[in-house]
Order: C-alpha cells, then sequence, then structure tokens
C-alpha cells in the first residue's frame, strides 16, 4: 500500500462564459458564475523542513492562473478557442497551467477541481513522475 501525503488549497472567483454547439437554454447566452477553484498536490515526501510542497510557490501560481480568468469570458481566452468552456475543459485547462507553473519534482499528483456551485464540479488529475 503506498502512503500519500495531500495539500489542498482553495480560491472564490468569479468568471463568466456562454455554452456553445448545443442547445443548453439559459447556458447558451452569457452569464457569471462564482466558481471554485481547489487544487490537491500529492506527493510521498516531505522535504527537510517538513513540507510537501511551498506553499507560497503554491498560492503564487493559482493567482497566476486565477488572475487570467477572474472577472473575464472564458469563451474569448485562447485558452477555449474552440473549445465548450465547459467544467471539465476549465478543469484540465487550469491543471495544465498549474503544472506548468510548479517546479519539477516532489509532487506525484496534481487535481484541480472547479465548482460551479454548491452542487456541480469537474476535475483533471495529472500523474507527475
Amino acid at each position: 500500500m503506498k502512503s500519500l501525503y495531500t495539500l489542498r488549497l482553495q480560491r472564490d472567483f468569479t468568471a463568466q462564459h456562454y455554452l456553445i454547439g448545443g442547445n443548453w437554454g439559459v447556458e447558451n447566452s452569457l452569464h457569471a458564475h462564482a466558481y471554485r477553484l481547489e487544487i490537491r498536490l500529492q506527493g510521498d515526501e516531505l522535504d527537510t523542513h517538513g513540507f510537501l510542497v511551498d506553499l507560497v510557490q503554491v498560492e503564487a501560481a493559482v493567482e497566476t492562473i486565477l488572475g487570467r480568468v477572474r472577472d473575464r469570458t472564458l469563451n474569448e481566452l485562447p485558452e477555449f478557442s474552440g473549445l465548450n468552456p465547459s467544467l471539465e475543459h476549465f478543469a484540465r485547462i487550469a491543471c495544465m497551467a498549474l503544472d506548468s507553473l510548479l517546479p519539477p519534482g516532489g509532487l506525484c499528483g496534481i487535481e484541480v477541481r472547479i465548482w460551479e456551485d454548491s452542487s456541480a464540479w469537474a476535475s483533471y488529475q495529472l500523474e507527475r513522475k
């Protein structure tokens, strides 16, 4: 059995979008969501200070990601070009961005979960070597 440490961080933000490619009623019109971004980082070892990862670096990375989407229309961002701005795509895009902003090593897994409201969320998990 493999043992893992998990560090979780969440932030709330607002962004707008409209769904494309189907008939989803009011979701096809521009509207805002009070999203919650939740990240989970996993690793099997702590550093010499007893940390899985430097939380200051993680918070800076999260703020960089949120700075790109906060109070923006997702459909207008290059990351969503040609994509329906679904929760699933949003979670993948945010997870890949987080992976690129965190230093290599130390973590074996990254999960980004994006909540659209108190009952609906999607996540994307990335395994790191």
